[in-house]
C-alpha cells in the first residue's frame, strides 16, 4: 500500500488550497459545500451573475465527490417501469428525461472548461441473477419504446466477455451515455471554472450555523456570510446544519480499492474499457483508471468505523469475480460516505431561502452536476428541471434521530441478504 490511501487524491492535478472565511462578508448566493453539487452550483451561479461565495469544511473534493468509484451510471435509481408505475407515463418521461440530461451537462462542463478528468463512454450494467436478467429485458424494451431511448443495447450471457472477464453474469445492459471519470480531477476543474466565473472559495471553513431572517445567515468558525440565497450542498452531512432534513437519510460507508498497474491484462479484465457495476443490492463496481489499475468498489458497511485493512475486506469480492486477480498488488485503499434516501431517489427542495440537494443514493456522479445547476437556476425564475426532482416523493426515515439508522439498517441487510439467496 502506498503511503496515500485515495487512489484519487495520489494522482489528482495540483490545486493551491484557498484561504479560510475571515470577517463578514455579503453575497447574492452562499454555496455550503465544495463537492460536485456545490461546485456545479456555484459555476452555474457565477456565470449567471450572481456573487458568489463557497465555503467548504475541509478541502474541494474531500467528500464524497473525492472517494467514489467514479462511475457515471446515467437516471435514477428507479427503473423506467417503476417510475411509471409510480407516476403514469406522462409524468415518468419527465422525470426521466431530466435526470438524463445530466450527462449533457457533465460532458458540456468537461468540454467547454478543459477539465482533464480521464472522461469515458461506456457503461455496463451486468445481471447477477437470471432474473435480473429477464428483467433488464423488459427495461431496454421500455426505454427504446415508450421513453424513445437511444444508445442502449441488451448484452446477452455468451457476449458478456466481450465487456468483462468473468462468468458470473447472465447478461447485461450497455448504456453508452454512461461511462467513468475521475472524480476529484472533475470536481478540482468545476471549483476552477467557478472561480474564473467570478466565484469566491474558501477551504478549512466549517459552517455552524445556517438560519434565514429576510436574507440567509451562514456562520462559520472564523467568518459569517449573509447572503440573498443559501445552496445546502453537503449531502451525507446535512444532518449537521438542517436536521429535519437529515432524516431523510442515512449515511452507509463504501470502500474502493486500486490495484497495481495491470499492464496487459487490463484489456483482458475489460476489453471495451466500459465502467462495470452489477445488480446485486450490495453490488459490486469497477473499472479500470487512466494508468490501467482495477478500481474495485465492494460491500457496504452500515458503521461509520472503516474496517481495518480495506484492501482486505475489498479483495475478496474483487477475487470472486476475477480468480485471475488472486494475489495481485492493491496499492490504495479508501472508504466514503454515502448519503441514502428511502426510496433511493435524490432530495431536491426548497426551504424559503435555502435551497437544499442530497441523498443521491450512490448516483451521484452525474446527478449531483445536474442538482447543483437546477439549484442555482432556481433561484431567481422557475426551473421546470427542479421543480420536476424537488416533486419525487419522500419520507423519513422511521424511528427518529436515535432510532433511524438502526432501522434503516436492519432493512439494507435483509436486502443484502437476498443478494446470498
Amino acid at each position: 500500500m502506498t503511503a496515500e490511501p485515495n487512489y484519487y487524491r495520489a494522482t489528482a492535478h495540483p490545486f493551491a488550497p484557498r484561504p479560510p472565511l475571515s470577517g463578514e462578508v455579503r453575497c447574492d448566493v452562499a454555496v455550503v459545500g465544495g463537492g460536485f453539487t456545490g461546485t456545479a452550483a456555484a459555476l452555474a451561479a457565477a456565470e449567471a451573475g450572481a456573487k458568489v461565495v463557497l465555503l467548504e469544511a475541509e478541502t474541494i473534493g474531500h467528500g464524497a465527490s473525492g472517494r467514489n468509484g467514479g462511475q457515471l451510471i446515467p437516471g435514477l435509481r428507479w427503473t423506467a417501469s417503476h417510475l411509471k408505475r409510480e407516476f403514469g407515463l406522462g409524468r415518468a418521461r419527465a422525470v426521466h428525461d431530466v435526470a438524463l440530461e445530466a450527462v449533457g451537462r457533465v460532458n458540456a462542463r468537461v468540454a467547454k472548461h478543459a477539465i482533464e478528468c480521464d472522461l469515458k463512454a461506456g457503461h455496463v450494467e451486468a445481471a447477477w441473477k437470471s432474473s435480473h436478467f429477464a428483467e433488464m429485458r423488459s427495461e431496454v424494451e421500455l426505454l427504446t419504446g415508450e421513453f424513445g431511448r437511444s444508445g442502449i443495447e441488451l448484452i446477452g450471457r455468451e457476449d458478456m466477455r466481450r465487456h468483462v472477464a468473468t462468468d458470473a453474469y447472465h447478461g447485461g445492459v450497455l448504456d453508452r451515455e454512461g461511462g467513468h471519470f475521475h472524480p476529484l480531477n472533475y470536481v478540482l476543474g468545476l471549483a476552477a471554472a467557478a472561480e474564473r466565473a467570478g466565484a469566491v472559495l474558501h477551504e478549512g471553513s466549517r459552517v455552524r450555523r445556517l438560519t434565514q431572517n429576510g436574507s440567509a445567515r451562514v456562520d462559520a468558525v472564523a467568518g459569517r456570510v449573509i447572503a440573498d440565497h443559501a445552496i445546502l450542498a453537503t449531502d451525507a452531512w446535512t444532518s449537521d446544519l438542517q436536521p429535519r432534513l437529515g432524516r431523510f437519510t442515512v449515511p452507509l460507508m463504501n470502500y474502493n480499492i486500486a490495484s497495481v498497474p495491470l499492464g496487459p491484462l487490463a484489456e483482458q479484465i475489460l476489453p471495451t474499457d466500459a465502467a462495470v457495476a452489477d445488480s446485486r443490492f450490495v453490488l459490486n463496481y469497477f473499472r479500470l483508471s487512466a494508468d490501467k489499475r482495477l478500481i474495485f468498489g465492494g460491500g457496504e458497511r452500515y458503521r461509520s468505523a472503516p474496517p481495518r485493512d480495506i484492501a482486505a475486506f475489498v479483495r475478496p469480492y474483487m477475487e470472486h469475480l476475477f480468480p485471475q486477480l488472486r494475489g495481485i498488488g492493491i496499492d490504495h485503499g479508501w472508504g466514503g460516505v454515502v448519503s441514502v434516501t428511502a426510496n433511493r431517489l435524490p432530495h431536491l427542495g426548497r426551504n424559503g431561502r435555502i435551497l437544499f440537494a442530497h441523498g443521491f443514493s450512490g448516483h451521484g456522479a452525474l446527478l449531483t452536476t445536474l442538482a447543483g445547476e437546477l439549484c442555482a437556476e432556481a433561484l431567481h425564475r422557475s426551473s421546470e428541471g427542479f421543480n420536476l426532482l424537488a416533486g419525487l416523493p419522500h419520507r423519513p426515515f422511521p424511528g427518529g434521530r436515535l432510532l433511524a439508522r438502526p432501522l434503516a439498517t436492519l432493512g439494507l441487510l435483509y436486502y443484502a441478504m437476498k443478494d446470498r439467496l
